[in-house]
């Protein structure tokens, strides 16, 4: 018999590094090996559904940008039985949640997307395969704003780019294009409590971009 599971990659930017949440497993098989939150799909529900309702019970996360990525089905992923995996990756502005393990995990653990541990099964994979297609989406969609306080510096938003996408960007092009396309609400407000001089402060504005993509406007960066 062939089960589905659901493993989902959590990504946070923290520290101008990309993080992803980890879990250390209380139970076997892999127990006390750090692992994504993941569960059994229940089959009563739709896969995504499923999906939102693993990633509220294991870490007590909601409404946060989720999206499929792919299956893994390797024969021998899991060492009990056969075990096909729905893959999904999340966003979210790490300051914005209190995260909680579920009775799976002993604990909760943000890691470097480049400096992960040893992981369980074959969630080493998943993950590169979620930051690849990280890195393909956030250039045609404005998905980066989801890692990211409700308002931030441009320098900021610069360096969850450079993050992600593993390069130094050239400040002028990058600000010139962001003016482009006019998806940025400036607050009015600057930085607090910084040693350097402050920053002014922005919003990104979900409605003009709605608006423009029904006129046909791309992302791109």
């Amino acid at each position: 018999m062939i089960e589905t599971s659901i493993d989902c990659v959590i990504f946070g930017f923290h520290e101008k590094s990309l993080k992803v949440l980890l879990i250390k497993r209380k139970h076997h098989p892999a127990k006390s090996l750090m692992a994504l939150p993941g569960d059994f799909l229940d089959e009563t529900i739709g896969i995504d559904e499923s999906a939102n309702n693993i990633l509220k019970k294991i870490t007590h996360l909601e409404n946060v940008y989720l999206e499929q990525i792919k299956a893994f089905g390797a024969t021998h992923r899991y060492p009990t039985k056969r075990v096909i995996t729905i893959s999904y990756y999340a966003l979210i502005n790490i300051e914005n949640y209190n995260i909680q393990a579920d009775y799976t995990a002993e604990k909760l653990e943000w890691c470097a997307v480049n400096q992960l541990p040893e992981l369980a099964f074959d969630h080493q994979k998943i993950i590169e395969s979620a930051h690849k297609k990280l890195q393909k989406k956030v250039r045609y969609q404005p998905i980066g704003f989801n890692l990211l306080p409700k308002e931030f510096s441009l320098t900021s938003l610069q360096q969850v780019y450079e993050t992600i996408l593993g390069v130094v960007l050239n400040k002028r092009n990058f600000r010139t294009k962001l003016n482009q396309m006019k998806l940025l609400i400036d607050t009015g407000k600057k930085q607090q409590n910084v040693a350097h001089k402050p920053a002014k402060l922005y919003k990104f504005d979900a409605k003009v971009y709605e608006t423009l993509k029904e006129e046909g406007f791309y992302f791109k960066l």
